[in-house]
């Protein structure tokens, strides 16, 4: 199962008294995809939504609002359940419960003490997605109208997350990219084992990032020293064919012949291998003279 359906079914666990089913189910009614005077209309390819909906409807309103409900198979293999509730009467009844006018927008006067996470959980459920945390960090909120996604930017602003806002073709979108702020959001809609889940992943993502750039620093490293290697062995040889290491003083010829025999040694190394040991500081002062001995004989 995917990691958005882990959260709705979190946020189905926790819609649990009245104030919470009437916070949850307006918020679902409101972001639904068509509401009018004679129709709402809300579409779902989500079973926890094919759950919780058309229980919800039933405990609020009773046999006074009926709904009908349309399955359509898709080619993936999925499910899109339409639901609709029709007739002037039902809808009005439902309009004048909510609040909710012609023109869409969150009304305070809906949400009971403490039940703001519920009708953000039924926002979810309508109109809501996270993106696998193993692949990036990513939660949106798909509005229907520019109103709408308005208000509730408000709402998450006053519950200290800070979406940003994108318009689609025919939706506007309020969406969260930051980790710590998804995580916020999660607990706050009730998908507190989801947000747990989320900070495990983070963390293994942050232990694994860690280890790969301890590894390419070695690497690079390791690079450098070959690199470095190879080039002081060939001034030796150099200094070797045009019969220059007998004269060099002692404590070079010292080194010229560890490097020649321990070409994978880095300056350190080969600074505690000397018969009197000396730091990578003064290994590297020895190897730039023979770097200019060396030099001295190739322009001979």
């Amino acid at each position: 199962m995917s990691f958005s359906h882990n959260v709705r079914e979190c946020i189905r666990s926790t819609i649990n008294d009245h104030d919470r089913r009437f916070a949850c189910l307006y918020g679902m009614l409101l972001f639904g995809r068509t509401v009018t005077c004679d129709e709402i209309c809300l579409k779902s390819e989500s079973e926890v939504f094919r759950s919780v909906f058309p229980v919800l409807v039933k405990t609020v309103f009773g046999a006074a609002v009926p709904l009908t409900i349309e399955n359509k198979p898709r080619k993936n293999g999925s499910v899109l359940t339409i639901y609709r509730i029709t007739g002037r009467t039902p809808v009005t009844e439902i309009r004048h419960t909510f609040h909710i006018h012609q023109e869409r927008s969150i009304d305070m006067r809906n949400l009971p003490t403490n039940s703001m996470g519920a009708f953000l959980g039924g926002v979810f459920l309508t109109c809501g997605s996270v993106t696998d945390p193993m692949k990036e960090y990513h939660l949106e909120f798909s509005a229907p109208t520019e109103q709408l996604c308005k208000d509730l930017c408000d709402l998450l602003y006053s519950v200290g997350v800070h979406p940003n806002v994108m318009q689609r073709k025919y939706t506007w979108s309020a969406y969260l990219k930051v980790s710590e702020e998804i995580e916020d959001l999660l607990t706050f809609i009730g998908a507190q084992k989801c947000t747990l889940e989320l900070i495990e992943i983070k963390i293994n993502k942050d232990v694994i990032n860690r280890i790969n750039r301890r590894n390419n620093c070695d690497l690079a490293n390791i690079d450098k020293t070959i690199s470095a290697s190879e080039r002081q062995c060939r001034d030796i040889q150099e200094i070797i064919r045009k019969g220059g290491m007998n004269k060099l003083s002692p404590d070079l010829q010292e080194l010229a012949g560890l490097r020649l025999e321990n070409p994978h040694l880095s300056l350190a190394e080969l600074g505690q291998m000397l018969k009197k040991p000396i730091g990578r500081s003064g290994v590297n002062h020895r190897f730039r003279k023979l770097s200019a001995i060396a030099e001295f004989y190739r322009n001979l």
